[in-house]
């Protein structure tokens, strides 16, 4: 189960967080929930198997946004770094990155 101290030693900006919500923790751990089980996530991994950066830049932009108002630091610097490679469509191997996002998500949401 995510915890607000599980989100704090993952490197999560909870105060962030919890003001988007209103400071309502039970909220927050609810969004923090749906934004981590968005099926984005594998959709991305699918696209960049396939080299198609035009959807793999649209599903991690939007992936960008649920993240980084989540304030899940982390993830979401990873995801950063990913959304402007493929802005660019810079034609590399991704799964790199995409690794990391899964790792930092699959410890989130073993939590």
């Amino acid at each position: 189960m995510i915890t607000i101290e599980g989100l704090r030693d993952f490197g999560a900006d909870v105060q962030s967080g919890l003001d988007r919500c209103m400071g309502k923790e039970d909220f927050y751990l609810k969004m923090v929930n749906m934004g981590l089980s968005d099926q984005r996530f594998e959709r991305l991994g699918t696209v960049l198997q396939e080299k198609n950066l035009d959807e793999a830049f649209e599903l991690c932009h939007a992936l960008k946004g649920v993240i980084g108002n989540l304030a899940l630091t982390p993830m979401y610097d990873v995801i950063s770094e990913m959304t402007e490679k493929l802005r660019a469509r810079q034609n590399e191997d991704y799964s790199p990155l995409y690794a990391q996002i899964k790792t930092s998500r699959d410890r989130l949401l073993a939590m």
